[in-house]
């Protein structure tokens, strides 16, 4: 089975989850005999290509004479957003990005119509034109290879996914890994909920990364439910982290936040219970690993109380800095507000820290060996922290038989089910 899939960033060019979980979708579904053409915006050249055959869009010529290309070019419209609307981005990218609004045809249709486009594949001031134009490479793309079944991930490669259904008249599948809701609570852009459900509506399957998620599909957007599958993330093995060097230098107990800096996250939540242990224990100290636009909010809410003594930001961690990060944490804290998964604490697990999840989180649905809190409930989260760093055979139980639940959540079990969905979208059986 050949995959045509469509993503917007690959390792080691990542800025979040996202990457990270195609990177290891592509590796489980090569373990079952699927190829896989992964298309991108931009493509670095040192990509880690053994599961995959990438495909470069910015690579990608079009002939603007072709009808089907002005036809489709018709229902390009750009719309306005909001810095809340990004995955995966940092506090100096939200200072460059502005709102876009719809521009004068002429100018837009000289840029949209030529041969090729240089995709940045950032999350810039231009990204609605570039998704734009990526779904019209993506006709391209499904014109020029040969493949049995699309799959796009998150609304970014909606549209490229359904252009490419529509040029190629293979079945499409589409990956929700974070909702609008999920971003924005309640208070949604309007522009994107529509691409996402238009999205879904048009495929003919939707995977969803938790239940949680898929009931957010079905309720919120009105998905028949029938079409909807929920299919967990999982970790890849970490290679060669005892060689890393992860010496502590402090004497205290280290817990650590690790993620965006967002109201998404949780982050004030993991301040405040931060406070109430270091009314109780002075041996501890704290960090929240990451950027976002609450990051300054955070910074001063430390110094409000009085604990940035004890208190460290590391900024933006990734690869090898992540894995040594866990090897000198003693308890890991992800108190999500929403969170469709969570794949950082499978990676914590994975190193030996116990961890503590929100009820609220995707991935507290198939851990067992996790403590669970409600991520409003500042007591219950300081108590559970408490207790892992003070009663040794509670945090000793999490780690043994944590470590081996996660390895247990290989993707190339998660890749049996993506490869059923597939089965099932090509029969078209509903």
């Amino acid at each position: 089975m050949k995959v045509l899939m469509f993503g917007w960033e690959f390792p080691p060019h990542i800025t979040g989850g996202l990457g990270t979980a195609c990177y290891g979708m592509t590796k489980g579904l090569l373990k079952h005999g699927a190829e896989v053409l992964f298309a991108v915006p931009k493509a670095y050249g040192d990509e880690d290509q053994r599961a995959v055959r990438l495909i470069n869009a910015s690579d990608i010529t079009i002939d603007i004479k072709d009808e089907k290309f002005k036809d489709y070019l018709k229902q390009i419209t750009y719309m306005e957003i909001g810095s809340n609307l990004i995955p995966y981005i940092g506090p100096e990218e939200f200072k460059k990005i502005t709102s876009q609004n719809k521009t004068e045809s002429k100018s837009e249709s000289i840029s949209v119509l030529s041969k090729k486009f240089e995709f940045s594949g950032k999350y810039g001031k231009d990204l609605m034109s570039e998704v734009s134009r990526y779904a019209l490479v993506g006709s391209a793309i499904a014109t020029k290879y040969n493949f049995d079944i699309i799959h796009a991930h998150d609304w970014l490669t909606y549209a490229a996914g359904i252009a490419a259904k529509n040029a190629s008249g293979k079945p499409l599948v589409v990956h929700m890994h974070a909702t609008e809701f999920d971003r924005s609570g309640e208070n949604i852009n309007q522009n994107v909920f529509d691409i996402e459900r238009k999205g879904m509506e048009e495929a003919d399957r939707v995977i969803a990364v938790s239940n949680l998620t898929r009931k957010t599909v079905i309720d919120k957007y009105g998905i028949d439910p029938k079409k909807v599958y929920t299919v967990h993330n999982a970790i890849e093995p970490v290679e060669k982290a005892e060689l890393l060097d992860a010496k502590k230098h402090v004497k205290e107990k280290v817990v650590t936040f690790l993620g965006r800096i967002t109201y998404q996250k949780g982050p004030e939540y993991f301040i405040e219970a931060a406070y109430k242990i270091l009314q109780k224990d002075d041996n501890v100290r704290f960090v929240m690993a990451g950027t976002g636009d609450m990051l300054n909010k955070m910074i001063k809410r430390v110094a409000q109380l009085k604990i940035s003594s004890k208190f460290h930001f590391t900024g933006f961690l990734k690869g090898e800095s992540v894995d040594r990060m866990f090897l000198m944490s003693d308890v890991f804290v992800m108190p999500s507000v929403s969170e469709p998964f969570g794949l950082v604490p499978l990676e914590a697990m994975r190193s030996n820290v116990p961890v503590i999840v929100s009820k609220q989180s995707g991935v507290s649905e198939i851990l067992i060996h996790a403590i669970k809190i409600d991520f409003w409930d500042i007591d219950a989260l300081a108590d559970s922290i408490y207790g892992l760093l003070h009663y040794k055979a509670i945090s000793k139980m999490f780690i043994h038989y944590g470590k081996a639940e996660v390895d247990n959540l290989k993707w190339e079990n998660a890749a049996v089910k993506i490869i059923e969905i597939y089965k099932n979208a090509m029969n078209k059986a509903v």
